[in-house]
């Protein structure tokens, strides 16, 4: 490697004269040894004393994650890859357009070397079954499904080949948690892994009942709930909603349905169960709010009680004319 040759006591000045003249070789480390320094540079330079030495190169550091697959994916492909993926503790999954399903192993290696999480896998398909759960393929990294995310203080244990979570949801279970006051009894009748009642639980005083028909969501929330130090505050069930409510003796304060893509079909069951003045916070996937206050209104109007929707939001993205949307209603 040609480089440049100072004393020691010229190293520094000399250096910046360099970079300054655009004339240093920033791929490789500035070496010094005795009473010298050695300056890379990629040409003789006049004024200046070379020598060639042995320096060792630096290694690049990508800025993003596009810059990694440069070289093995073209310019068009970089565009049409998807590079937002979701990180779930230490785990992160690629959403990978099929066009580029036969690069997947390329693009997992990247997306470890850029993120230095455990293990990368790939969405086989959507959310699907009554669990809600889709196929992962691995890429990279560690073949290791179980994990535990960090959200706003609480710590969430899963395994997400057995359950469904999405990070993406925690501002909303931030503003739901927020919303609530002490001394309220709640359901959550579709909790998962319990980010809901755990998020909530830790920051308020109230009783939480949690259901869901995944066994394993129970099981990681019966979990979590222990390591949060939760116990008392949470009850979990697990069943169908509209059948393990039957034995429940008590109305509340506040009933959570995320479950976007079913939640309409259990508005009757959670109408019944609303204490006068209560709220619902109902989800949907919709382009609009208006499907899902009509739906509400209609559930109410059946059951002899009227809403007041509250408050209405888009809490994220589904495809460019669908969204996941909120409606919170005060139920009288």
């Amino acid at each position: 490697m040609k480089c440049v040759k100072v004393p020691l006591r010229q190293l520094n000045d000399t250096r910046i004269e360099l970079m300054e003249k655009g004339l240093m070789n920033m791929e490789y480390r500035i070496k010094a040894e005795d009473d010298f320094g050695y300056i890379p540079v990629s040409e003789d330079i006049e004024g200046y004393e070379i020598v060639c030495m042995h320096l060792e190169p630096l290694k690049k550091v990508a800025h993003n994650f596009s810059e990694l697959l440069e070289g093995e994916l073209t310019s068009e492909e970089i565009e049409n890859l998807k590079t937002s993926f979701d990180t779930i503790g230490d785990i992160v999954i690629l959403e990978i357009p099929d066009e580029l399903y036969e690069k997947r192993q390329i693009i997992g290696e990247a997306a470890h070397e850029f993120t230095k999480r455990k293990a990368i896998y790939m969405k086989k398909s959507a959310i699907k079954g009554t669990i809600r759960i889709r196929d992962l393929e691995f890429l990279a990294g560690e073949d290791d499904s179980v994990t535990i995310h960090k959200e706003h203080g609480a710590r969430l244990k899963l395994d997400v080949r057995e359950v469904y979570f999405s990070p993406r949801l925690a501002t909303e279970r931030k503003r739901v948690m927020e919303s609530v006051s002490d001394g309220e009894k709640i359901l959550d009748m579709f909790c998962g892994i319990g980010p809901f009642p755990i998020v909530i639980a830790r920051n308020k005083n109230v009783e939480i009942t949690a259901v869901d028909i995944n066994e394993s969501a129970i099981k990681y929330l019966d979990e979590n709930i222990r390591m949060n130090k939760l116990k008392g505050s949470i009850e979990t069930y697990c069943g169908d909603v509209r059948e393990v409510s039957k034995s429940f003796n008590c109305k509340f304060d506040r009933i959570i349905m995320n479950l976007p893509g079913l939640a309409y079909s259990f508005l009757d069951v959670a109408v019944n169960l609303i204490k006068d003045g209560g709220t619902i916070n109902y989800y949907e996937f919709s382009d609009s709010y208006e499907q899902g206050i009509k739906r509400l209104e209609t559930a109410c109007h059946e059951a002899g009680k009227t809403v007041k929707i509250t408050n209405t939001r888009k809490v994220k993205s589904i495809s460019p004319d669908e969204w996941h949307v909120a409606i919170d209603g005060k139920v009288n």
